[in-house]
């Protein structure tokens, strides 16, 4: 079996630290000699499903160890994980499960219901005994104790993650098994992580960032403490209770910690030594918060890209002195700055940031014309780099992000090269929620969405609508809310008896036009 998959840090953490606590959640806990016998105990009862090779397998519950043994479980057999978070709603995990043709999905009792609306006739696995006619953990423990073997490539696929792009429907990227193992090793290397070390699970396990704080905890030997974010004060008392020292956050995630009359003392939380940002900008504003609340603690801010597991980080000596930027290259990455003529950009001249080396995942899950646009050839830097002697097979990522360097060699993010949204550390196409609007909403004539900024979630989305006469806000929110996320609902709908149009295309609307208006 290859030294390049997750699989191998379960086997080597059950042989090194048998008897150590993996993973908490609440009051339960299992240990690395357990967490690899029950690993082996689902991957042998997936297995035993017969399904062809690198089938795809969907997660779909809630936060738990039993989430965590499933997720361990799949990369252990020949099959893919595809994580589907549990903000999606049923509509959305039925296109997922149809463009890459999951055949099983392991869920809770409280999604089971969701899965039935939609009729998945794939299998299905739950964690809690819920029929006779559906599989369950509790059964796999009870019956499924032959030895397993496990053989894996570090080539092989390992995950495709879904995020939203262009088109408004979901694009899937594809991950190796050694961009697992590659991107938990950075991640331990440039944090200085510890065995000694507790690791937040506040992340959902949806994308790369949440899915790493698993495989960083086994590459040291830590343990993982995971937890369900509701209210601020079960989330100051996870941090104490579990002994926290590595915390691991969204920029959402801040503002929704600091929601709250009455910090506790900040010496309660000395033990936290390292808290990690990404999935959006954060702000001098969270910062102030965590570096008053976290008194010892070092702030890692952290840029990745959807087709690579991560390009920069700000180391923590900078965070006030240059809040704004994205920090410089991470081990094993180079990375350009790039004009429309191919040149690299002079100090603070805007360009395409284009990625080389490392983490870069394999490409976009049946989306030719996608992976056209952001994997190139390394030809693209011939005018930055000497390529004489060099093999031109090379794969960069032209990221579609636009940023610029400052005169130390700071990066800092200007804009992208579509009309994506970032919000509450989530990509949201307007496309899509225009075209529920659309589908769902036919008094509505015209409709835009787009975003203006807000710090404490980083973009706040806007729905301007025209139509023979005005709807209430709610109604519209309601309507909404049966056919999207919660992180896409707009945060305010506004009625306009005509909206402006593009002057050049009088069939587009001129959103600039009314983004001024806003700002």
């Amino acid at each position: 079996m290859s030294i390049n998959s997750i699989r191998t840090l379960i086997e080597d953490g059950a042989i090194s630290h048998p008897e150590k606590k993996a993973i908490v959640f609440k009051e339960k806990s299992i240990s690395y000699k357990e967490l690899l016998r029950k690993v082996d105990q689902v991957a042998y009862y997936l297995k035993e499903l017969d399904l062809a090779k690198e089938s795809r397998i969907g997660v779909y519950s809630n936060k738990g160890i039993d989430q965590a043994i499933a997720i361990l479980a799949i990369l252990s057999t020949p099959y893919i994980l595809v994580p589907l978070t549990k903000l999606l709603k049923p509509q959305q995990i039925e296109y997922i499960i149809d463009d890459c043709d999951i055949k099983c999905i392991i869920t809770d009792k409280l999604k089971l219901e969701s899965i039935e609306e939609i009729e998945f006739d794939g299998h299905i696995i739950s964690y809690e005994t819920a029929s006779s006619d559906i599989a369950s953990f509790e059964e796999i423990f009870k019956y499924y104790n032959k030895p397993y073997i496990c053989n894996i490539n570090g080539y092989n696929n390992a995950v495709i993650t879904y995020s939203f792009g262009l088109s408004g429907t979901p694009k899937g990227i594809v991950i190796s098994h050694r961009n697992l193992i590659d991107s938990a090793r950075v991640v331990s290397q440039y944090l200085s992580l510890k065995e000694s070390d507790v690791i937040s699970g506040i992340l959902i396990f949806n994308l790369d960032y949440g899915l790493n704080q698993i495989f960083s905890t086994l590459y040291k030997r830590a343990t993982l403490a995971l937890h369900r974010f509701i209210l601020p004060e079960d989330f100051f008392n996870h941090l104490i209770d579990d002994k926290v020292s590595i915390l691991p956050l969204m920029p959402v995630n801040i503002t929704q910690i600091f929601d709250i009359d009455r910090i506790p003392n900040p010496e309660l939380f000395d033990g936290v030594r390292i808290i990690t940002s990404s999935g959006g900008n954060v702000t001098p504003k969270m910062i102030k918060e965590c570096k008053k609340t976290f008194k010892e603690a070092q702030f890692f801010s952290m840029h990745g890209l959807t087709e690579a597991f991560r390009s920069t980080y700000l180391d923590p000596s900078q965070i006030e002195i240059r809040p704004e930027s994205i920090g410089k290259a991470i081990p094993d990455v180079e990375l350009f700055v790039v004009n429309e003529e191919g040149k690299e950009c002079k100090v603070r001249e805007v360009g395409e940031l284009i990625h080389r080396g490392g983490y870069i995942y394999r490409g976009f899950w049946k989306a030719p014309e996608q992976n056209a646009k952001r994997f190139k050839s390394i030809e693209i830097l011939k005018d930055i780099i000497n390529l004489e002697g060099q093999l031109r097979d090379e794969v960069v990522v032209a990221s579609g992000d636009y940023v610029y360097k400052d005169e130390e060699g700071y990066l800092y993010f200007v804009s992208r090269d579509d009309d994506m949204i970032k919000t509450r550390g989530f990509r949201v196409s307007p496309f899509e929620i225009e075209s529920v609007v659309k589908k769902s909403l036919p008094q509505i004539k015209e409709c835009a969405v787009f975003s203006i900024k807000n710090e404490e979630i980083e973009e706040e989305i806007i729905m301007v609508y025209s139509a023979l006469s005005e709807l209430a806000p709610k109604e519209i929110i309601f309507e909404l809310k049966k056919h999207l996320a919660s992180y896409m609902i707009p945060s305010r709908v506004i009625y306009k008896k005509s909206l402006p149009l593009v002057q050049s295309d009088k069939s587009k609307i001129n959103k600039d036009a009314l983004k001024r208006e806003f700002i």
